[in-house]
C-alpha cells in the first residue's frame, strides 16, 4: 500500500530570535507535536514536518501562527500553541490564532488570553461599555479585567480604576474580625492588591493607591457616588444581591467602562438573599453595548487539578438537581 505520510518544510526566514518562536529547549515545538500528531525536526532556520498529510497542514497552519507571533516580538508560550492549535484551520487564520501581548507584568512576562473563552472575554471588553465575566474559579477573570483596566489607564482612555468586591466571604462577619474598619475589610480585597501588584511595580502601585488613580474599597462604598472617567471592576459579584448590584451597575458614568465578574456556583450570602448576578443572563442578554461571557472548566489556567475539582462539583450538582 502507498504510505500515507507527507512530509514538507516551513521556513523561518531568518527570524533574528528562534527561541521567541521555539520556545525555551523547544518548548513550543514538543506542546505542537502533543496536539498534533506530527513529528518536526528544526534544522537552522527550518522546520521539517512529517505526518499524516491533514495533520501536516494543520501544523503548518500553527507553525505561521507562532512565526507571525514571533515577528511581532511576543515571545511564544505552550499556552499560546494551544490556542493556535485550536483555531488555526486554514492560512487566512493563522495570523489572528494567537493574540496580541495585552500587557506585560513586572517580571516581564507577556500576558495574553490563554484559552478561546479568555480570547473572547478580552474582546468582549473591548467592545462594550458593560461586561459581564461568569465562570469557576481559576478562568483568569478577575485577572484579565484588571489587566484591561491598566491598559486602559496607562493608554489614557480612563483616568482612573475602580476595584470594588462586596465584604462577604464563607459565613464570615464584618464585626466578628478583629482591627479597624480598613483592618478588617483589607482581606477581602487582597486578591485585587495581588493582581496589581503583578502588572505594576511596588513602587508604582503604592503611588497610584495614594493619589486615588487607582481605588480598591468594598461594595458598600459605592452607594451615591457618580463613576466617570474610570475603567471600573466588580469582583465576586455573585456575593452581592439584587438591590446592591444594580446599586453598584447604575453608578456608570460617562467615558467609563465597568467589568463584572463572578461565580454563580459558589455564593456566600446568607440563605434568604437572592444573588443578583443569577438575574444577569436573562436582564441583560441582547442589551446593545452590553456583553456576557460564561467560560467554563476549559478555561481554567490556575493548576490543572483546578479544572478537575470544578468538574467534581458540576457532577456533584447535577446528580443533586437529577
Amino acid at each position: 500500500m502507498p504510505s500515507t505520510t507527507s512530509e514538507a518544510t516551513f521556513d523561518l526566514g531568518g527570524l533574528p530570535d528562534p527561541i521567541r518562536f521555539c520556545g525555551y529547549r523547544d518548548q513550543n515545538l514538543n506542546a505542537l507535536e502533543a496536539l498534533i500528531p506530527v513529528v518536526l525536526r528544526l534544522d537552522g532556520d527550518r522546520v521539517h514536518v512529517s505526518g499524516d498529510p491533514a495533520a501536516v497542514a494543520r501544523a503548518q497552519h500553527v507553525l505561521a501562527a507562532m512565526l507571525a507571533a514571533a515577528r511581532s516580538g511576543a515571545q511564544v508560550t505552550p499556552d499560546d500553541v494551544t490556542l493556535a492549535a485550536g483555531a488555526a484551520r486554514s492560512p487566512a487564520d493563522a495570523e489572528r490564532t494567537i493574540p496580541t501581548t495585552l500587557a506585560t507584568t513586572a517580571r516581564g512576562r507577556e500576558v495574553r488570553p490563554k484559552t478561546p473563552g479568555q480570547r473572547v472575554l478580552v474582546e468582549t471588553m473591548v467592545a462594550n461599555t458593560l461586561s459581564f465575566a461568569l465562570g469557576p474559579a481559576g478562568t483568569g477573570k478577575t485577572f484579565l479585567a484588571i489587566v484591561m483596566a491598566v491598559r486602559a489607564l496607562k493608554n489614557r482612555e480612563v483616568a482612573r480604576i475602580v476595584l470594588s468586591r462586596p465584604a462577604v466571604e464563607a459565613g464570615e462577619k464584618l464585626g466578628f474580625l478583629p482591627g479597624d474598619l480598613r483592618e478588617k475589610v483589607d482581606p477581602y480585597l487582597r486578591p485585587l492588591y495581588d493582581a496589581l501588584a503583578e502588572l505594576l511595580d511596588d513602587g508604582m502601585t503604592t503611588r497610584y493607591l495614594e493619589r486615588g488613580t487607582i481605588e480598591v474599597a468594598p461594595l458598600a462604598y459605592m452607594r451615591g457616588r457618580t463613576l466617570s472617567d474610570a475603567f471600573v471592576i466588580l469582583d465576586e459579584a455573585q456575593n452581592s444581591s439584587r438591590e446592591q448590584l444594580k446599586m453598584f451597575l447604575t453608578r456608570l458614568g460617562a467615558n467609563s467602562k465597568m467589568v463584572v465578574t463572578g461565580d454563580d456556583t459558589q455564593i456566600d450570602l446568607p440563605r434568604g438573599i437572592r444573588s443578583g448576578l443569577l438575574d444577569v443572563e436573562r436582564l441583560f442578554t441582547g442589551l446593545a453595548d452590553v456583553g456576557i461571557v460564561r467560560l467554563g472548566t476549559a478555561d481554567v489556567v490556575r493548576h490543572p487539578l483546578v479544572g478537575r475539582i470544578v468538574e467534581a462539583y458540576e457532577r456533584l450538582n447535577h446528580e443533586r438537581d437529577a
